[in-house]
């Protein structure tokens, strides 16, 4: 079903909450420094934004409420998202989505490595359960992070609905949100998505979520290491990310 928010809805893309590594570091841009996501979702929060979970968002993207809300999410599901973030979400009232990979609980990014990014603790199981005690979503993004568009159909219907079934096993409890890993997919796997019974999908298009768009197939906003303050509030209340789609 397209969604019928009234007003464009941005849904926040992190990585690592963390201490970028050194300069000349692949990828080091995905770290946002702890300090720097307090001060974000401090600021936000006293500008009279709400952050949310996918599924505490999910009735603003259908139109059936309204209010000045955002998303947060945080990709492949790192120990230091449970250590440096939730407790601010926590203490500010925020609820947010980890997108964890269900085969790599507790060890770590391995499939970085070919591309050189520093490996980091990924959180396992009681980390995850605490995780969700502290008032924040688990969402599935697959089970090893696999590229998609490089697999046969069984094996990509195994990373997209295996990464669900491990997970609600693992938790007791529905896990109705879906990343595609690198945001990479075709028109086969949003059918994979539907069949699975996921409720939203997300991806890596640049733009906030405006009126119509396909539930499996969600843009959102990234926040890197350098983006501040002024200008989070740029990506969240102006066009600015919308222009960026492609």
């Amino acid at each position: 079903m397209p969604t019928r928010n009234l007003s464009p809805i941005p849904i926040l893309t992190y990585h690592q909450i963390a201490q970028a590594q050194p300069k000349g570091a692949a990828y080091r841009s995905l770290s946002v420094a702890p300090a720097d996501f307090s001060k974000q979702m401090q600021w936000l929060s006293r500008l009279g934004f709400q952050g949310l979970s996918m599924t505490a968002l999910l009735p603003y993207l259908q139109g059936d409420r309204v209010g000045k809300v955002f998303g947060i999410t945080f990709d492949d599901g790192y120990l230091n998202n449970l250590v440096n973030a939730a407790p601010v979400m926590q203490r500010l009232g925020f609820s947010s989505t980890c997108y964890v990979v269900s085969q790599r609980l507790g060890k770590s990014n391995i499939w970085d490595l070919e591309t050189g990014i520093a490996q980091t603790p990924l959180m396992d199981a009681p980390q995850l359960r605490q995780w969700q005690a502290m008032g924040q979503e688990v969402g599935a993004h697959s089970r090893t992070h696999a590229r998609l568009l490089k697999l046969d159909s069984h094996s990509a219907r195994e990373e997209i609905a295996g990464s669900k079934s491990d997970l609600e096993s693992l938790l007791g409890m529905a896990v109705n949100h879906f990343c595609y890993p690198y945001g990479e997919y075709g028109t086969e796997h949003v059918a994979m998505a539907l069949e699975s019974g996921y409720q939203t999908s997300t991806t890596t298009q640049r733009s906030r979520c405006l009126a119509g768009e396909a539930f499996l197939q969600l843009p959102r906003v990234p926040v890197v290491r350098r983006t501040t303050r002024p200008g989070l509030w740029f990506k969240l209340a102006t066009v600015y990310e919308d222009r960026r789609r492609k």
